[in-house]
């Protein structure tokens, strides 16, 4: 089996990578300097030559906020993008699977998103991701929601929360948003191992078990650093107010395949590669569901 993984700069990518390397495989994965996966012909060539037999397309517009008043540049990357990745993959006789977000429901329901759930995004970005869903599903590939995302390089909420647990006194968190953070390290297994499954192409959901709200993550990521959990302050979302609206329930269903782990199980497992120092040129900022005091 030939792997191609794309979006190759960002934070999933590098634990797919490390993940499929593992098989003794071929694997090649590309940033947008190698492949921009929004010039269709680049695209069906480039996909056509090498003839994977896997193609997973972590590759996204991920600025939220951004996408409010740039949708048609997010659309080009979360939509029309998987469209050419699905089409080449068609020619070329690979299995396509696209990474999607929980941003696709409007986050008003009181139980976990089944995957064949109602859709209804309620942010430019959620729609460039359906969008992106749609062309996947449309040529038979498979889609693999997640959410609350974290790993062991770039922005996430879990080194931001490291940073300022040693800067602060105080935090205050969003604890009316529900969801289940996930490690990229998990997603990645989850992704292969349903690459080299015998399961019907279709939406799958790839988060961890379990549940909690941001600031219940917050005070876990405290307890696990041995600091006092109570610094950890909740408030409401009205307190910070974002362009794009998140979903106040990100819980995802598993009924189609088996959760990955529950979420304070897998955050435990992956504290010693989440303590370590924070790298030079990375970024780590307060976060919209965050600020300080």
């Amino acid at each position: 089996m030939r792997w191609l993984i794309t979006g190759a700069g960002g934070m999933l990518a590098a634990d797919v990578l490390q993940r499929t390397a593992l098989t003794g495989e071929p694997v090649l994965a590309l940033g947008r300097s190698e492949l921009d996966l929004r010039d269709r012909r680049a695209v069906r060539d480039f996909v056509s030559a090498y003839r994977p037999r896997v193609v997973i397309n972590c590759a996204a517009w991920t600025a939220v906020d951004d996408a409010e008043t740039h949708e048609a540049e997010a659309l080009a990357v979360n939509g029309h993008a998987v469209r050419w990745l699905a089409e080449a993959c068609d020619v070329a006789g690979a299995r396509l699977l696209h990474v999607s977000t929980d941003y696709v429901f409007d986050g008003a329901a009181r139980v976990p998103y089944r995957e064949d759930a109602p859709t209804g995004p309620v942010s430019a970005y959620g729609r460039t991701k359906l969008a992106g869903e749609r062309a996947a599903l449309e040529h038979g590939h498979y889609v693999v929601r997640t959410a609350w995302m974290y790993g062991a390089s770039g922005t996430n909420f879990v080194r931001t929360m490291i940073r300022l647990a040693g800067e602060r006194p105080a935090i205050d968190v969003v604890d009316d948003q529900r969801g289940q953070p996930t490690w990229t390290a998990d997603l990645a297994d989850y992704l292969v191992r349903l690459a080299q499954s015998d399961l019907q192409p279709g939406v799958y959901h790839g988060t961890s078990a379990g549940e909690t709200t941001w600031c219940g993550f917050a005070k876990e990521i405290f307890t696990l650093l041995g600091s006092d959990p109570e610094r950890v302050r909740p408030v409401p979302s009205t307190a910070y107010p974002r362009p794009a609206r998140r979903p106040a329930n990100s819980v995802l269903a598993h009924t189609r395949w088996e959760p990955i782990r529950h979420w304070r199980a897998a955050l435990h497992a992956a504290w010693p590669v989440m303590r370590g120092p924070i790298m030079a040129g990375e970024r780590v900022g307060a976060g919209p569901q965050c600020s300080v005091a």
